[in-house]
């Protein structure tokens, strides 16, 4: 499934979401919830910055940072790295916490997802004999 298509599922599913984007490990935007661009990129580059500093304070050897929290006044910020991909929220205040980091490892399951082949319709023995 394609990022805009898997974050408007998202968008559909919680209410607590306010604004998501879906980045790759280069941290080129493949969709966002945002129809600007521009505020979609501004989200992404919070998140990388993020993930940048929780990898700082992280045990040397230590795991992947593969979820990060930040809980605000107004709301708050999560980050969930899988994988080559990974989403950025904004959700409203006192969100549901895991819900809403099970919706967005939902979301980027969806995207990483190979794209399903259509079915082959198999012949029934009438078909065949015409």
């Amino acid at each position: 499934m394609d990022a805009a298509a898997a974050l408007a599922d998202l968008t559909q599913v919680s209410s607590q979401i306010e604004a998501a984007a879906v980045f790759d490990e280069s941290g080129a935007l493949l969709g966002s919830t945002p129809a600007d661009d521009t505020r979609g990129q501004g989200l992404v580059e919070g998140a990388r910055n993020l993930l940048a500093a929780a990898v700082a304070v992280r045990r040397e050897g230590g795991p992947t940072v593969v979820r990060i929290e930040v809980a605000l006044g107004s709301g708050s910020v999560f980050v969930i790295s899988e994988g080559p991909l990974a989403i950025v929220a904004i959700t409203a205040p006192e969100p549901t916490s895991g819900l809403v980091v099970y919706d967005l490892r939902t979301c980027l399951r969806a995207v990483a997802a190979p794209a399903e082949k259509p079915k082959r319709r198999r012949k029934k023995a009438d078909d065949a004999a015409s």
